[in-house]
């Protein structure tokens, strides 16, 4: 069991900006190709008041500040230099955790305005040669009303504009850690039995507009995780879609938000990713919580952990300023 992605979390939402320039994402770029990372994906085009490009259609949505540096050209340029592919992240535009609360009309503006980044982010930069897909960011967790109508119509627009460019939805476990991670005190914990029927009813529906799934593996507990990932890629795989698992490297358990996981518990869900069949995994996120240039000094130990339990020259050391 591999990480071969990471989210790029530069437009962040609850966790610290790095002020990186190119020299420091070049850097960055090199450790990951190091670890053995092929993909990255844009989380989100924007978050709040700023965006990751200079996108007209965000400015004309709201108060939305004009970037310093265009992010996803920043991040093609460096995806080409060492050969990653880069999937383009959509836009968490109305507020609220997706579904929650939205009306039939919210997720027709939602899906509406993601068309119309799709379109802008395709004419912009759907040239380049890294750029290989897209991420759809909105984060669910079951079979809410308008879910499937929000994926389906995304990943069938992104395709059509793309030439059939692959999609990627992340959603998260309704687990025991669900509540808690969201905010909502009243959130419903789904047993894994629970959890496969909602996501055999998506997958059904959401076949040929997404192609691959990774779900956050933070919201369950360690003991029952295996469990909840080998439901899901048997769901997911009976419908042609491919199931990766996203190994949150930040820490659920701790009272601060969020320091770079324990080694052991990273650990752990690698052999809880493995023993429910699934052979690659992608990250959030490698920047902040496995880089050996992190703001979190941790970062630097969990990177050379991982790097030699599978047997890679890389070090830390070998890409710190």
């Amino acid at each position: 069991m591999r990480i071969t992605g990471t989210f790029l979390d530069e437009i962040s939402f609850d966790i610290p900006h790095q002020n990186w320039g190119r020299s420091e994402w070049d850097r960055d770029f090199a450790a990951m190709k190091a670890m053995g990372i092929t993909r990255v994906f844009l989380i989100r085009c924007a978050c709040g008041y700023f965006m990751t490009y200079p996108s007209q259609v965000l400015a004309r949505s709201g108060t939305y500040h004009r970037p310093p540096l265009d992010l996803i050209d920043l991040f093609l340029d460096l995806a080409e230099k060492h050969e990653l592919e880069f999937f383009a992240g959509t836009c968490h535009h109305h507020p609220g955790n997706c579904g929650a609360g939205w009306s039939t009309a919210d997720f027709a503006a939602e899906i509406a305005f993601n068309k119309a980044i799709i379109e802008e982010i395709q004419g912009l930069y759907g040239h380049r040669k890294a750029f290989a897909g897209w991420y759809l960011t909105h984060e669910v967790r079951a079979n809410d009303p308008g879910v499937i109508e929000l994926f389906v119509e995304q990943g069938r627009y992104a395709k059509q504009l793309s030439g059939g460019k692959p999609n990627l939805i992340s959603p998260y476990f309704a687990g025991v850690k669900g509540a808690a991670a969201c905010g909502e005190a009243a959130m419903d914990v789904l047993s894994p039995e629970a959890h496969g029927r909602h996501w055999d009813t998506i997958f059904q529906q959401i076949a040929g507009a997404v192609d691959y799934v990774a779900f956050q593996d933070g919201h369950v507990d360690y003991p029952e995780l295996a469990e909840y990932l080998r439901v899901t890629r048997e769901m997911a795989n009976q419908y042609g879609i491919t199931c990766w698992s996203n190994v949150e490297s930040f820490d659920r358990d701790m009272p601060i938000r969020f320091p770079p996981i324990k080694w052991e518990k990273f650990l752990w869900k690698l052999e809880a990713a493995e023993a429910a069949g699934i052979q690659e995994g992608i990250t959030f996120e490698f920047s902040h919580f496995m880089s050996p240039n992190s703001c979190y000094p941790q970062a630097a130990g969990l990177f050379d952990r991982y790097c030699e339990y599978h047997s890679l020259p890389a070090r830390a050391r070998d890409f710190k300023a």
